[in-house]
Order: structure tokens, then sequence, then C-alpha cells
């Protein structure tokens, strides 16, 4: 007997099924889902219908749904998420990091730090955070700088997978200046591949894992003198953004230091955060 192989690419999503899997990702991980993403959403997940041997998305949603704590999910929202960043991206932010912050603690007696970037991606921004802090360092006299913990974290993955690697191509690293690039990146021997990754030194002061930033409380234990959630929070709505940085908030110490990206603003929020520079907040010690 033969056995017809089942048809992925054609799937298509109902507005039934849109709807189903929209209000779940809004729900459960506060990223807005309209209608015109329907075509975005049904593309990215006709893979995921591959790789499950599943016809329609109606199977699909059976699928996720049916089964309690299905790590369907978390692939899911790994080809769903998007995720756009940059070494030394709004490079005004590091700039502000290593005039204003570093020789704060310095002055402060502060020799440790710890910073979250929360929405890592695949990790160049925290990464780019440790290379500011050693260049700072370098010019230190003694050699008694700051030393200092990075914990990245994502919702994909797939993204965390590459940060914990720390493996870039050529287009990623070449805006970099060369000095930079040849202190803190090791490149490939092997010549066709073009690539380079972060040296042990730096990944070793970097640590990754996966969180939702919609989960009621999160589970980090540590207080952090400088959060960065940069470009993530523009995939929620205004009422979810302001939750999210009030729960972030939670983990920054009094006067600690809170940079959001170009595009998202905390204007009319009841939050406890007092605007520095654009972009740059600095923790209310009363609240």
């Amino acid at each position: 007997m033969d056995i017809q192989p089942k048809t992925y690419y054609n799937a298509q999503l109902s507005d039934k099924d849109f709807d189903a899997l929209s209000s779940y990702i809004y729900g459960e991980y506060g990223i807005k889902m309209p209608y015109v993403k329907k075509v975005m959403l049904q593309s990215r997940l006709q893979k995921r219908l591959k790789e499950l041997n599943l016809s329609t998305f109606k199977e699909y949603i059976e699928h996720v749904f049916g089964t309690p704590g299905s790590e369907e999910v978390i692939h899911m929202m790994d080809v769903v998420s998007t995720n756009k960043t940059d070494f030394f991206r709004e490079p005004a932010h590091f700039d502000f990091m290593r005039d204003v912050i570093l020789p704060e603690a310095i002055s402060n007696n502060q020799r440790n730090i710890k910073i979250w970037s929360a929405g890592s991606s695949s990790g160049e921004e925290a990464y780019t955070i440790a290379f500011t802090i050693n260049e700072f360092n370098e010019n230190i006299k003694n050699n008694s700088g700051i030393d200092y913990q990075i914990i990245g974290t994502d919702i994909s993955t797939i993204v965390l997978k590459a940060a914990i690697d720390a493996v870039y191509k050529e287009d990623k690293v070449e805006p970099i200046p060369m000095s930079l690039r040849r202190k803190y990146f090791l490149k490939s021997k092997d010549p066709r591949k073009n690539l380079y990754r972060v040296i042990p030194q730096v990944r070793s002061k970097v640590k990754f894992g996966r969180m939702n930033l919609m989960d009621s409380s999160y589970s980090i234990n540590e207080t952090f003198d400088i959060i960065f959630c940069r470009n993530t929070l523009i995939y929620f709505d205004r009422e979810t953004q302001e939750n999210v940085i009030n729960k972030l908030c939670r983990h920054l110490r009094p006067k600690g230091y809170f940079f959001l990206g170009h595009s998202e603003s905390i204007t009319n929020m009841n939050v406890p955060l007092k605007h520095i520079k654009p972009t740059i907040f600095q923790k209310d010690d009363h609240r």
C-alpha cells in the first residue's frame, strides 16, 4: 500500500488558528501578534510542522496545547521571537558606562559590579559590556580595576546557544575596531570559514540562561548594579512594558542604572526610575 507523504509547506493558517496562537503568545509571553503578522507566523511555524510530521495547523495547535508542559512551546517561541542585535549597538550607552558609571564605582570604592542583559539575544550586548569594562580597567592605575559578572537571559534557546558558543561571522565583528577585534576575538584557523570567537577570559565572565520576562517573578537571586533591557519591550503593549520594568527593577539596587532601547520610553509609567539622559535611567533610592 502506497502511503502519500504529508504536505507541509502548503499548510494554511486559518483565522481561528491564528487567533488561538496569537492569544497564547501574547498571554504567556507578552508578544503582540496583530493580524498583519499572520503570514509571518504561518511561514515561521511551517518548519515546525515539518519537524513534527504534521500537515495542518489544527494538528499543531492540538499538539502544543494538548500536552501540559510540552517542550514544543519552547521550539515555537524560538521561531516566533525576533532577535536583532549588534556589537556596540547604541554606543552612547557604553560611553556612559565608561565615562560615568565605572568612574563612579571607583570613587565609591566599589570593585565588583553585576550586570543583567535582559533580552540578550545572541550575546553581542553582553560581550560588548565586558569589552567596555576591560578597556576601562586597562586605564586604572595599580591594576585595581573593577571585577564584574554579567548575566544574559532570553526567551529563545537558539540564540542562547549562539551566545554561549560566542562564535560570530566576519560581518558581525567587522564594525568593531581592529584593536579590539585582535584583543578579544580568536579567528578560525580555517580561512574558508571567516569565523571569530570571543576569547575564553571574556566568555568566563558572562553566563546565559532562558527566561520569560512575563513570568510573575524571576528566578534570579542577585541584585544588579546595571540592567540593560533594550529593544525587547517594543514587542509588548504599554501595560506589559510597565509590569516588566517594575519586575526588573526589583533586582536593581537603589541608584542602579537602567538602559532602554532608543525606541522605548517610560513616559507616564509608574516605575521607580528617574531620567538621567535619553534612554538612560537611575533607580529612585526612595522606592
